[in-house]
């Protein structure tokens, strides 16, 4: 007979398979980029993003990319879809936006009632580089960026960035150009 304390067992046992098998597998998180095998239907070139295992995917060749751990946007601040990277900055200036600003008044007090824009260089919150996404020529203003926070890669805490160690964008930066593809699933 299957009772009610079998039945959340079992829940509960379900539950946990996923982080058993990572756990058996050996396959916890390395943000560490590294070759890897990826599925055909991406392009050399283009950029995948896969937020639930904080990971960026650059396509270097047909079945095969650079894996880079990244930290990503908050449950419901998080980007989605398809987007392009039409500016790239080295240091980059950064402002919050006005949503930030009214969701954390006090961490962006700064920025309150003015027109500030903090510089660019270590202490700024965009890191080394910053890849801007667009779609349909509009700034979306989410960024493929560095980050003065390098314990968040592998979490989902930024405001809807993708957040990279700095010497990774670095790396990436360099390694893609104006137009190319975005997709964050």
């Amino acid at each position: 007979m299957f009772s009610r304390r079998t039945f959340l067992s079992a829940l509960a046992a379900t539950a946990a398979a996923p982080h058993a098998i990572q756990a058996q597998t050996g396959e916890a998180f390395d943000p560490t980029p590294q070759e890897v095998r990826i599925k055909k239907l991406y392009v050399p070139g283009q950029l995948l993003v896969l937020p639930r295992s904080f990971y960026l995917y650059l396509v270097t060749e047909e079945r095969k990319a650079i894996r880079y751990g990244v930290g990503v946007g908050k449950a419901g601040l998080e980007f989605t879809g398809t987007a392009v990277i039409q500016v790239k900055k080295e240091w980059p200036t950064w402002r919050p936006t006005q949503e930030m600003i009214e969701r954390s008044p006090r961490e962006y007090a700064k920025f309150v009632d003015n027109d500030y824009v903090q510089p660019g260089g270590p202490g700024n919150p965009l890191g080394a580089r910053a890849l801007y996404l667009f779609q349909n020529g509009v700034d979306t203003y989410f960024r493929i960026h560095g980050t003065t926070q390098p314990s968040t890669i592998g979490h989902a805490v930024s405001n809807g960035c993708i957040r990279m160690l700095n010497e990774h964008v670095v790396d990436l930066y360099n390694r893609v150009p104006i137009g190319t593809v975005v997709t964050v699933l």
